[in-house]
């Protein structure tokens, strides 16, 4: 049974960014954005908090925060190797069953979407869910950097299993579209399995990690939420963040 003491959310971070160096720290209306993100995951209250950083400074600001923070091998090719690392060496008694990855430049996600996401695992054949928001704009559904999942999430159905992940959709593909977000929940032997296996050939062509699963045949829900939460990776996102939490104040 999926319950607060068996699980945990790990929010990787790293200050290299190409696009927006040193995102982690960057000021969100005097809170680091990590800070911001570690406060929707609080506020979900499925479980422990986990900040797996790649360098101290990312620690020490969650510490000072009054939060969870680990400092993980700073070279980790991923996210989820991050998360697989700093589970294993928080948690080597193998107490937490289910394990959320809760990317750390998502600070205005909705609490309750990690909630929905977890909720994914309910089902006792899932090994990783995820989430995704209907795309209702043309141009969205043509923009390759928007990553579309293919479930059959019509109608009242609020979680199917992915079928595929696109960046390209092709003309035989009927709406409705469901823009992918990149939160995880995965059983904690499925992580531990996943981590290990090899880059697959859909993986690399596409860039997407999440294809290594299916190409293994692992099975991930996708669990239909209403909003794609902002997701920071320029200094104009950056912006929009700043506006949008001010608003909210």
């Amino acid at each position: 049974m999926i319950e607060q003491h068996n699980t945990i959310v790990i929010i990787p971070a790293r200050m290299a960014s190409t696009r927006l160096p040193g995102k982690p720290l960057a000021d969100i209306n005097g809170v680091p954005m990590i800070v911001e993100v570690w406060k929707r995951a609080i506020s979900a209250n499925i479980g422990h908090v986990l900040v797996a950083a790649a360098e101290n400074a990312i620690a020490d600001t969650i510490r000072n925060a009054g939060g969870d923070a680990m400092v993980t091998e700073p070279r980790l090719p991923s996210g989820s190797d991050r998360i697989a690392a700093a589970l294993a060496l928080r948690d080597s008694a193998k107490r937490f069953d289910y394990v959320v990855n809760l990317q750390g430049d998502l600070p205005t996600i909705d609490p309750l979407a990690v909630q929905r996401c977890l909720a994914g695992l309910t089902n006792e054949t899932v090994d990783i869910a995820t989430i995704a928001a209907q795309i209702r704009d043309a141009a969205d559904i043509a923009n390759p950097n928007i990553v579309k999942a293919i479930a059959p999430l019509e109608g009242e159905r609020e979680v199917a299993y992915a079928r595929d992940f696109v960046r390209v959709v092709d003309a035989d593909m009927k709406p409705p579209f469901w823009h992918h977000i990149g939160v995880y929940a995965y059983r904690r032997s499925a992580l531990e399995r996943f981590v290990k296996l090899p880059v697959s050939a859909r993986e690399k062509e596409r860039a997407l990690e999440q294809m290594r699963a299916l190409d293994n045949g692992m099975k991930i829900a996708v669990v239909k939420v209403d909003t794609v939460p902002l997701g920071v990776d320029t200094p104009a996102d950056l912006e929009i963040a700043r506006r949008m939490l001010r608003d909210l104040k």
